[in-house]
C-alpha cells in the first residue's frame, strides 16, 4: 500500500508528515521551505517514500470562516494538484492543529524556544493522523 503525505502549509515552511505503509499512523518528516524549490523537493519525498496521495490543511477560523491562511492553503492546494495530476490531493480541516500540536511539546517537555523548529511538521502528523482516522476502515 502506499503513504500518504500530510503537508501544514505556512507563509515561510510547511509542515511535512507521511503514514507507514499500512496508512494507520502519521510520522514527522523535515519541514519544507515554502520558497521556489518546494515542488521539487516534495517531488523528491514522494518519490522516496513511495507516496500515493496527498492531503494538504486547510486553516480557518473556529467559526468557520475563512483566513489569509486558508488562502495560502488553498493557492498551494491548487500548484500541488497541477504539480501532480495523477495524485489523489485532498484538503482537510487544520482547525487547532497547531496549538495541539505545542501542547503536544510542551508535554514532553521541549522548551518553547525550540518549538519553532518542529511545530509545523508536528501538526502536520496531528491534520495528517486525523485524516487516516477518518478514513474508512478496510
Amino acid at each position: 500500500m502506499s503513504r500518504i503525505l500530510g503537508i501544514d502549509p505556512g507563509t515561510r515552511r510547511c509542515g511535512v508528515a507521511i503514514t507507514d505503509s499500512a496508512q494507520t499512523m502519521a510520522f514527522p518528516r523535515l519541514a519544507l521551505d515554502a520558497d521556489d524549490t518546494f515542488i521539487e523537493k516534495l517531488t523528491e519525498l514522494i518519490e522516496e517514500e513511495f507516496v500515493g496521495s496527498i492531503v494538504i490543511g486547510r486553516p480557518i477560523s473556529l467559526s468557520g470562516n475563512e483566513t489569509q491562511s486558508t488562502e495560502v492553503a488553498d493557492q498551494l492546494f491548487e500548484a500541488i494538484k497541477d504539480a501532480f495530476p495523477s495524485f489523489l490531493v485532498v484538503q482537510w480541516d487544520e482547525r487547532l492543529t497547531t496549538l495541539e500540536a505545542q501542547k503536544s511539546l510542551s508535554g514532553a517537555g521541549m522548551k518553547a524556544k525550540n518549538h519553532r523548529e518542529h511545530i509545523d511538521s508536528a501538526a502536520a502528523v496531528i491534520m495528517l493522523q486525523n485524516y487516516i482516522d477518518a478514513l474508512p476502515s478496510a
